[in-house]
């Protein structure tokens, strides 16, 4: 046998007995006042209406959590993403004895690299990414790709400099007929 509305609330724990009551309470006055003649019938457009603006209400109001959930969806796979690419990517801290000096959140850090390490971060072949309070060498590229998504994990990513030292007098023409 089906279960009426009210009992398949109360089954299902949305309404307690003591709302329930209430409500056949107030619409047995209500029949009671239309019978005796005391009360006019509400108009059914106008609560219709109100329904419909309560509807609209509640689905701009759901939509709102939607764009909330799925920007912070979004925002988890992209730090997901960042991490992954940091792990992945990674150069190996070698034990060094220079200590190259950076900033995190306007306090000096200090990391102690190997020369190579250290001519690669000032050449801007290397960056420094900040994971879970612990500083990584990563490539370059890797960098800029990480800086695309959130440039709150690099923390240093020098210009790009290849060591390729200009010969100041290649703009003079040497003669041919300079004799020595």
């Amino acid at each position: 046998m089906a279960k009426s509305l009210q009992e398949q609330l109360l089954g299902v724990g949305l309404v307690d007995k003591k709302k329930v009551k209430k409500l056949k309470a107030e619409s047995l006055q209500q029949k009671q006042k239309i019978k005796k003649g005391k009360a006019v019938p509400s108009d059914e457009s106008e609560r219709q209406e109100t329904l419909k603006r309560q509807r609209a209400e509640k689905t701009e109001k759901d939509r709102a959590l939607n764009l909330e959930r799925q920007k912070i969806s979004e925002q988890k796979a992209v730090h997901s993403q960042i991490r992954q690419m940091i792990e992945q990517n990674k150069v190996r801290k070698q034990d060094g004895d220079i200590a190259y000096h950076f900033t995190d959140n306007k306090i000096v850090k200090k990391l102690y690299i190997s020369q190579t390490l250290h001519n690669d971060l000032s050449y801007g072949r290397l960056a420094i990414a900040k994971l879970d309070q612990q500083y990584e060498l990563v490539p370059e590229p890797v960098a800029v790709k990480i800086s695309e998504r959130d440039s709150t994990y690099i923390l240093v990513c020098n210009n790009r400099v290849e060591s390729v030292e200009e010969d100041p007098y290649a703009d003079f023409k040497i003669p041919d007929d300079l004799m020595w």
